[in-house]
């Protein structure tokens, strides 16, 4: 689906004002990345496209029409892994299929036949208490992953992991949006992140939290660790740098 934020306003209780005038575009199949300062907004945006806030001014659209609601349209990963720490891994990543109405039996299946794909083969059994933290994110990944929905919406879902652990898992989530072609829209603070893996970068301004800058990043995705020492790739990380006010 098409999704779109036409002047998008977010004023919480007690006047803080997160987002202001906000205009951004996610056409299907497109991995877009918000990047932007601590506490402009990026966070409440998610939240408003998976329909747990309305707007308190502007509008969303999907294909072209006011969305009446989203609540339940689009698959959510906080920035918390949120796994339930009595199940296991496979009984965590099938929760939501559960929630869904399959049966557990179904749902285990579902899970079991993607737990190689991300990563868990091995670690069906184990409560999250036994993982790392990476195995914690892929764990979270997959059940965002099998709520079957068209759009996910990501936040921040490597800035609690080293720096090599989420090299190695940006790669394997650049693969796995490859082969699914889900929408994505992905919140992070990391422009090299953001660059790597997006197809469309945003940068918002400090709260409230407006398009400060749109990029269209090339050459097109999949891309590999090479790009990373590309002039391009440098130059591209720079303008968002700069827009941010930190170059």
């Amino acid at each position: 689906m098409t999704l779109e934020a036409r002047g998008l306003g977010m004023t919480f209780a007690g006047g803080v004002t997160a987002l202001d005038g906000l205009d951004l575009r996610v056409e299907p199949g497109e991995f877009v990345a918000v990047v932007g300062p601590s506490g402009c907004g990026k966070s409440t945006l998610l939240a408003m496209f998976a329909g747990l806030l309305t707007p308190t001014s502007g509008e969303i659209l999907v294909d072209g029409a006011p969305a009446t609601s989203l609540l339940g349209r689009a698959a959510y990963m906080p920035q918390r892994d949120c796994l339930m720490p009595w199940r296991t891994v496979l009984d965590n990543c099938a929760v939501g299929l559960e929630l869904a109405g399959a049966s557990r039996r179904q749902a285990r299946e579902r899970a079991r036949a993607e737990v190689g794909r991300f990563g868990l083969e091995g670690f069906e059994d184990r409560r999250p208490a036994e993982l790392s933290g990476g195995m914690r994110q892929r764990a979270a990944l997959l059940r965002t992953f099998l709520a079957g929905r068209d759009l996910l919406l990501l936040d921040e879902p490597f800035a609690a992991l080293d720096a090599l652990t989420r090299r190695d898992l940006q790669d394997w989530l650049r693969d796995v949006a490859e082969a699914d072609r889900r929408t994505i829209v992905l919140v992070t603070h990391d422009v090299t992140e953001a660059a790597y893996l997006a197809d469309r970068i945003y940068v918002l301004t400090e709260r409230p939290g407006r398009v400060a800058l749109e990029e269209t990043v090339e050459p097109p995705r999949p891309r590999g660790p090479e790009v990373l020492a590309s002039p391009e790739f440098a130059a591209l990380q720079r303008r968002l740098l700069v827009t941010l006010g930190f170059a």
